[in-house]
Formats: structure tokens, sequence, C-alpha cells
């Protein structure tokens, strides 16, 4: 009798050429949809250039007026349509001599906004005015409205072949291609059959583990390989308790020190004051907040990123508006405060001593020495591991600022004679006793 080879290798290639033949016969169904025009309504500029005026409002009139929003003053969109252009000259160039002067409409002005007296631009011309009119009254832009027609996901597509029923027909072409392979397979070992060919069985082989097993030699080598490689791991894991680098916990205020020490260039030090002359840097109380953020009620367009949208970010001020307790619409504090619960992030055994004021303002050393580049950070995370090795390493590197500090002048004189050296590093000035950093 004739001997043949496995015909399911065959079964699999006929396979693999209709899946392929299949994909490709489906590209004729992909249509990208055309982008939808967009037309914008002319807003009318009262004269004066709002692009220009955008630039004056930023510079002269944001501190304390938001277009859309009451800050320290009213909103401003449309405030041409309540007073006319010769009462704003003489009220933004001079409030208050037109205020002392009895306006009425100046007077209710200066009483509706907490009497808070305007800032006098008596530099800004009638026509830089014009200018920051004609910005404010340009119409707020909306988001813009779904498109009729526009094509939705799980619908229809622009050739008027539902998405379901394209999939319902790939799921039922696929379950044709498995039941025609299998009564291929069926025929075909009839055919071979009553042709009297005998299908040539799979050689029976011995399992690798079982031929591993009989192995003593490799059975022994394995053995030794695998405690070596458990007792790395498990040392590893040991040397790793307590150690968080890397940890960046969410917090209940989301605060992005990319946008404040970065896009702002706050300094650390005006946040975390404490750190120049306390052992702790200390948590910033919501006050600090509040000096910038009590004429800050919103981030710009520019702010927002693919992650963070500029309402993820105006809906976190408000969460630190609800827990100082401050009132944007009447721009007062309404003394219902409540407690904002920080997680630390960098936290040092109870044994080990460190002072933030020895380092920051004695040995000068940046903030981002030990937390990292915390301008870069929208969520903060421990850079350092803050190991005992981390802090010794750093003490064997880093020399030992002398300019202007008297207290190391002598001991730096007789110690640089000792180890023959013009600079020291804190390791040479007793930067490795123990009683340095443990109580």
């Amino acid at each position: 009798m004739k001997k043949v080879g496995n015909h399911n290798s065959n079964s699999r290639k006929l396979f693999v050429s209709l899946a392929l033949m299949l994909t490709f016969s489906l590209t004729s169904f992909a249509q990208d949809a055309a982008p939808a025009d967009a037309t914008e309504a002319p807003v009318a500029t009262l004269g004066g250039d709002p692009v220009k005026g955008k630039e004056l409002f930023n510079s002269n009139c944001a501190a304390c007026h938001k277009l859309d929003a009451k800050s320290t003053g009213p909103a401003l969109r449309g405030i041409a349509e309540k007073h006319d252009m010769p009462w704003m000259y003489k009220w933004v160039q001079n409030s208050a001599a037109l205020i002392k002067s009895g306006d009425k409409a100046a007077v209710k002005v200066f009483e509706e906004n907490n009497k808070v007296p305007m800032t006098a631009f008596p530099a800004l011309s009638e026509s830089n005015i014009d200018d920051i009119i004609a910005y404010t009254s340009e119409k707020k832009v909306e988001a813009p409205a779904a498109v009729a027609g526009a094509v939705v996901a799980g619908e229809s597509n622009q050739s008027g072949i539902s998405d379901t029923v394209i999939l319902g027909a790939l799921a039922l072409v696929m379950a044709m291609l498995v039941v025609m392979l299998v009564l291929v397979n069926n025929v075909l070992r009839k055919v071979a059959k009553a042709n009297g060919i005998v299908i040539e069985p799979k050689a029976k082989t011995t399992p690798i583990w079982k031929a591993f097993a009989q192995s003593q030699f490799l059975v022994l080598v394995s053995s030794i390989l695998l405690l070596l490689v458990s007792a790395y791991f498990v040392y590893g894991f040991l040397m790793q308790v307590g150690v968080d680098q890397n940890y960046e916990p969410i917090q209940p205020i989301h605060f992005s020190h990319k946008i404040h020490a970065g896009d702002n260039e706050i300094n650390c030090k005006y946040c975390h004051s404490a750190a120049r002359v306390s052992k702790n840097a200390g948590i910033p109380s919501l006050n600090v907040c509040m000096n910038c953020h009590k004429s800050i009620a919103e981030v710009a367009e520019t702010t927002a990123t693919p992650e963070y949208s500029k309402a993820f970010y105006d809906e976190e001020i408000n969460k630190l508006y609800a827990a100082v307790g401050w009132d944007k619409s009447s721009q007062s504090y309404t003394g219902k405060s409540q407690p904002v619960k920080w997680v630390r992030i960098h936290n040092l055994p109870d044994f080990v001593y460190f002072n933030h004021s020895q380092h920051v303002s004695v040995a000068g050393i940046e903030c981002q020495t030990c937390h990292g580049p915390v301008e870069t950070y929208e969520l903060q995370k421990q850079f350092a591991p803050l190991t005992m090795g981390w802090c010794i390493d750093c003490h064997r590197k880093t020399d030992v600022k002398m300019e202007g500090n008297e207290y190391y002048t002598k001991i730096h004189e007789e110690l640089s004679k000792k180890y023959g050296v013009e600079k020291l590093t804190a390791a040479q000035m007793g930067g490795l006793e123990c009683g340095k950093c443990h109580y």
C-alpha cells in the first residue's frame, strides 16, 4: 500500500490562503469621511483691532478681569453694550475721578464690585481702549455641534452599509470557511481509505521534560542555577523594602509642577519657604495658593494637554476654592473651609535625620538634585531612592562650598593640608560620621 504525508499541512495552507484573500477583499469597504468645512461668523470690532486688543487686555486687564466670569472686577465680554465709548474712555483712564464727580453709572459699578478701586490707565489712548473693547465684543466661541450625516461608530459609513452588518458578514464567512475545511479533511480521508492509502502517523518522541529528568547532570546544574538565581532575587527584593523610588500617588487636588515650576517659572522656595530655615520643607498652606488663584479662576486654553483638558484643570481650581472657602462669584471668603488630605511622597525612617536648611541654605544644593526635574513633572513623584548608599555617594562626590561661609574657613585650611587637596568633599569634613544622620 502507498503511504503519503499528513494532509493537515495542506489544509492549513488552504486556510491561510483563503484568510489572506478575504483580508485584501475588505479594503473596498474602507472609505475616509470628507472633512466638513468650518465657517466662522464675522465679529464686529467697533472700529478697533481685536488682535491688538487681546494683547492689551492680557497685559493691563487680565489681573482683575475675565471675559466670561467675575473676578476682582466684572466680566467684560459685551461691556460695549452697557456703556457708551466716551464714558469708557473716562472710566479706564481715571475711574476714581469719574466716581468722585458723582457719575451714577460709575458709582453703581464701584458699589457692585465691593468698592474695590480700579487702577487708572492714563497711558492707554482712546485707540488702545477701542482695541480692548473690540476684543471684549467678540462672540464667545462655542464647541462645534455635531454635523448632520456624520459617521457615528457602530451606525453606518459613507457607503451606506452598517458596520454591524459588515462584521456579521465577516463572522459568517469565517464560520463557513471552518466548516468547509472540516468537510474537505473528511473527504480526503475517505478518498485515501478507498484507495488503500495509509496516512503515516506522527512518530512518537520522548517528551522534553522526561528526557531532562533522565539526565542527572542537567538536573544538578539546573538546581544549582535555580538556587543562585532565587538567592539573587530574594536579596534584591529585601534590599528594596522601604525604597519607594518613582512613587507617584494621586493627590486630592491635582497640582501640576510642570505648569507652576515649569511654564510659570515659580521658584520652589516660594511655596516651600520652610526649606530655607527648617528641617522640613513643609506643605504650603492653601493661603499661599490663593495669593495667585484669587485672580486665576481658570487656566488658559494653551495649558490643556491631550491627557488633561482645560475643563479638568478648571475643576481642580474649583476644588481649591471649596477647600479654602472662596466664593468666586462674590469674590469673598465664606468662612467654610475643609482640610485637604495630601498624600505624603517622601518619607524617611524615624531614625534618620535630614535637615533641609543645612542643604538648601548652607550647602546651596538645588532642589532638583534630590527631587529631580520637578519643573517637568505633571504629577510629583519620588525621584531618588533616598537610601543610605545614595546619600553617602552624594557626600563623597559633593565639594563643600566655601564662598561666603566663614564657619568652614579654619577647618577647611587644616583638612585640605591633611588630605592634600584644594577642595574638600562633605565626606572629608565628617559627612560619613554615623551621628551626622542617625540619632
